[in-house]
């Protein structure tokens, strides 16, 4: 299918893009394609304006702060990402998340910050980010503010930023010295959407978990955050509270039937993830 016809225009700058978001509450802006394009093509969305981001060599960075932290403009691609030399060393959660997005083709063209601001259900971007507490830069004619990764999402293809608002850097935090990690996802095929994923980050001290942090896809109509599975992790090793970590997945997530999945089998695949996520986490906890 073709898209609904519409303006295109390259931003010269933020301050330009910000301009004419402002300007038109239902425009769309497009850095890499890979999220906007599908919905264009099916008609699933009729903006009257695209605002094209991804020339601006400002927003086209991944690089790491004084303090430590780990910064992805908003033109910067799921490649570039990995391809920067401290990824791996330092934040080996959220590169091995992007290497389970799709192929490499869509991954040379689609943007960490544009699957943030898309928030797809079986995306594992969002996931990852309130797993790893990042934080959200966003832009507007209104000047600029921050939001948590946890407080991004708030339901399918929803997030917090206002129709003028642009999502120009995702700042991720230097995971705590010692932390174990985990990143597991199961899909139909290589390269599909996740049909249920978990993104664990563990602290271990003195032989038990000392802090934690659980975040399944796939399972909701956004990331979710499983405070009260944490919360049982808490002051024990994984291994002496698997079960009531079971009961805490089975009562908290409510999984739904659609055509990729039945709801049973997303919860069988929930529970089966976290509990092998969080001893691989807890393995790695130096």
């Amino acid at each position: 299918m073709k898209p609904a016809p519409f303006d295109y225009v390259a931003a010269r700058s933020v301050e330009h893009a910000v301009e004419l978001l402002a300007g038109d509450t239902e425009a769309k802006v497009i850095a890499g394609g890979q999220s906007l394009m599908p919905i264009l093509n099916m008609r699933l969305g009729r903006p009257e304006l695209v605002i094209d981001i991804g020339r601006l060599d400002v927003l086209n960075h991944v690089r790491i702060s004084e303090s430590g932290a780990l910064l992805v403009g908003a033109a910067a691609t799921q490649t570039q990402l990995l391809a920067h030399p401290g990824i791996n060393r330092g934040w080996p959660l959220l590169a091995t998340a992007v290497s389970n997005i799709g192929h490499p083709q869509i991954r040379n063209r689609g943007t960490i910050c544009g699957s943030l601001a898309h928030n797809d259900p079986a995306a594992e971007l969002p996931a990852t980010a309130i797993a790893l507490d990042a934080t959200m830069h966003i832009q507007s004619s209104r000047g600029l503010r921050t939001i948590p990764a946890e407080q991004m999402f708030v339901g399918p293809f929803m997030t917090a930023l206002a129709p003028d608002d642009l999502l120009i850097e995702a700042e991720f935090p230097l995971p705590p010295a010692g932390a174990g990690w985990s990143f597991r996802e199961f899909a139909t095929r290589p390269g599909d959407f996740a049909t249920v994923g978990v993104a664990v980050q563990l602290i271990r001290r003195d032989g038990v978990v000392a802090d934690t942090r659980i975040v399944l896809f796939g399972v909701g109509g956004s990331a979710t955050r499983v405070h009260s599975a944490e919360e049982v992790l808490m002051g024990s090793s994984p291994s002496r509270v698997e079960n009531q970590v079971r009961a805490q997945l089975e009562a908290e997530l409510n999984p739904a039937d659609d055509v990729h999945a039945s709801a049973g089998l997303r919860q069988d695949l929930a529970e089966k993830l976290t509990i092998e996520a969080i001893a691989e986490a807890w393995e790695r906890c130096a």
